[in-house]
């Protein structure tokens, strides 16, 4: 039995989707975010563009794409929300870096580690923003850890139903 070394083992296991998939699946996680909020009320239980986020950046495992898509996708929430320009983009940014570090690191097709490493960077990503919004901009913010761990939760249970639907997607070689 040889051993891979994390580079190799990257190669070898990278998921490749089509153009129009990586088109098309982040603008509807952003449609869906930025519609759902004017035709449910208030929308707190779910953050699409970060599930999108943390699903392509582990299954692509490179640390650039995922921080890439991760700026893109929170650049972009922030800039179809009432939000300051760049506080979704930092915490993204740093989600996806770290889900394809990780994706590097550990197996990632079992859906409890997938679940756990969800619920995890959502977390993670509520603290970003918070201290961002908080701290570096000076801003008040209404704020609870209840509702983050909600959401995180929540986040969850959208990657268990849509990681699964999105691996029909894959190219397979």
């Amino acid at each position: 039995m040889s051993l891979l070394n994390a580079d190799s083992r990257r190669d070898f296991e990278i998921r490749r989707y089509h153009l129009l998939a990586y088109a098309l699946i982040p603008l509807a996680s952003l449609v869906l975010q930025a519609w759902l909020p004017r035709v449910v009320g208030r929308y707190d239980w779910f953050d699409l563009p970060l599930v999108v986020t943390v699903y392509f950046a582990l299954g692509r495992r490179s640390p650039i794409q995922g921080t890439i898509m991760g700026a893109g996708m929170g650049l972009f929430e922030d800039a179809l929300s009432h939000h300051v320009i760049g506080v979704n983009g930092i915490a993204k940014t740093v989600v996806g870096f770290l889900a394809a570090s990780v994706g590097i690191r550990i197996e990632v097709e079992n859906h409890i580690v997938r679940l756990l490493l969800t619920f995890a960077l959502s977390m993670l990503s509520s603290a970003i923003y918070f201290f961002t919004y908080r701290f570096l901009l000076g801003l008040a913010l209404e704020w609870s850890w209840l509702t983050e761990l909600f959401r995180a939760v929540g986040n969850s249970l959208i990657a268990i139903v849509l990681f699964p639907v999105l691996d029909r997607l894959q190219i397979r070689e």
